[in-house]
């Protein structure tokens, strides 16, 4: 039987999210790094192909093996789909239309979409007036963070604004749908390298015939070293994370993640990138 999901995390899953958080958030300065040199679906393909192979290897090296059963892949498709593919596709052509500032408090929406879907799908993380209050202050909490003018170019680029809407549903659906994996006993190291390595399968001939990256130059050592952290760190470590703390904190705990990623990502660029962190 997978443990319980309870309420309230514990202390050790705070400072998992809080991990998450800096891990995820840190995906925002790899990509400003490599989006200078690798086009969109070109990064999100070695990103996947870089964390596939490093979760391989750690399954060799621990003796884990993936199951033999069909619906165990089954479910490491959907989840490839829910919570790589299409998202990542998503975000990676609405940030060609919008801005990062409003692109991320669309994605900030997740939590508000895992709330809805977990009363609907789930016995164990019901909606309470405290849940509801909590996430929606959380949302507004990033839009103040990120700046009331990313929201000006709202009434533009419908399209864009909605595809990154979809992508964050796509990540509230996933979270849900991932439950299932400790009910089946699949632990989270196979879980997490069958996901991937599902995305890395699809997305890798989505950008050769997207991109086209043997047209380009040869990227430098920094958009290379900056791919390979975003699979490294931002995947192959994330997503161990990620299924460590579904399985006993839910979905809905797990997804207010989506609120700590600006408060890293923009640390991480005032700190790494020297990006200006202004007083408010």
């Amino acid at each position: 039987m997978p443990p319980a999901i309870r309420s309230a995390m514990s202390t050790t899953e705070w400072a998992l999210l809080i991990a998450l958080s800096v891990l995820w958030g840190g995906s925002f300065f790899f990509n400003a790094v490599a989006l200078t040199a690798i086009p969109p679906f070109t990064l999100i393909a070695g990103r996947t192909l870089v964390g596939a192979a490093l979760l391989y290897l750690a399954m060799r090296v621990t003796g884990a093996r993936f199951p033999v059963y069909g619906y165990a892949w089954r479910a490491f498709l959907v989840m490839g789909l829910l919570n790589n593919v299409v998202p990542f596709s998503l975000f990676a052509w609405g940030q060609t239309e919008i801005e990062s500032g409003l692109a991320s408090i669309l994605n900030a929406t997740t939590p508000l979409w895992t709330v809805v879907a977990a009363n609907f799908f789930t016995a164990d993380e019901k909606l309470t007036p405290a849940r509801i209050a909590g996430v929606i202050i959380g949302f507004v909490g990033v839009v103040i963070m990120i700046g009331a003018d990313a929201l000006a170019e709202a009434s533009s680029h419908l399209l864009a604004e909605l595809a990154c809407l979809a992508a964050a549903s796509c990540y509230a659906m996933s979270a849900i749908y991932a439950r299932r994996f400790a009910r089946i006993g699949s632990p989270p190291l196979v879980t997490a390298t069958g996901q991937i390595l599902i995305a890395a399968l699809i997305l890798t001939p989505l950008a050769l015939v997207i991109d086209r990256p043997w047209t380009l130059a040869m990227p430098g050592p920094a958009p290379l070293g900056a791919v390979f952290g975003i699979g490294a760190l931002s995947t192959f470590v994330a997503y161990l994370i990620y299924y460590r703390i579904l399985a006993t904190a839910g979905a809905v705990s797990l997804m207010l993640v989506t609120f700590l990623i600006p408060v890293s990502a923009i640390l991480l660029g005032a700190v790494v990138l020297h990006e200006r962190l202004h007083p408010y």
